[in-house]
C-alpha cells in the first residue's frame, strides 16, 4: 500500500505560480514512478506531468510544457510540481499518483488539491 497526500492548492491569479506537494508512506516511494493529474468541472481527468523512479525521465502534457516542472525528493518520500505562468485554464483538481509498473495504469492515488486560477 501507498498513501498520498498532496498539498500546495490554493486560489491564484493568472500569471501567478503555486507549487504542489505530494507525500508519500507505505511502499518504497523510490522505486516507482510519479505523475501529477488534474480534473476540471466536466471534463476528463488528464495527465499534466510524469517522472520516472530516479528523475532522469520526465514527461509533460503538451499544455503545460515550459510552464510546469515536475521533480522529486526520494530522501523525503515526496513529490513536486512547480507550477509557473499560470492560466484560467489549468483550474482543476490536481491529483498525485503512483505508478508500480511501467506501462500499466496508476495503482495508488491521493485525495487532490484544487488549484484556481482567477483571470
Amino acid at each position: 500500500q501507498v498513501q498520498l497526500v498532496e498539498s500546495g492548492g490554493g486560489l491564484v491569479q493568472a500569471g501567478g505560480s503555486l507549487r504542489l506537494s505530494c507525500a508519500a508512506s507505505g511502499r518504497t516511494f523510490s522505486s516507482y514512478a510519479m505523475g501529477w493529474f488534474r480534473q476540471a468541472p466536466g471534463k476528463e481527468r488528464e495527465i499534466v506531468a510524469a517522472i520516472s523512479w530516479s528523475g532522469g525521465r520526465t514527461y509533460y502534457a503538451d499544455s503545460v510544457k515550459g510552464r510546469f516542472t515536475i521533480s522529486r525528493d526520494n530522501a523525503k518520500n515526496t513529490v513536486y510540481l512547480q507550477m509557473n505562468s499560470l492560466r484560467p485554464e489549468d483550474t482543476a483538481v490536481y491529483y498525485c499518483a503512483v505508478q508500480i509498473k511501467a506501462g500499466t495504469p496508476y495503482d495508488y492515488w491521493g485525495q487532490g488539491t484544487q488549484v484556481t486560477v482567477s483571470s
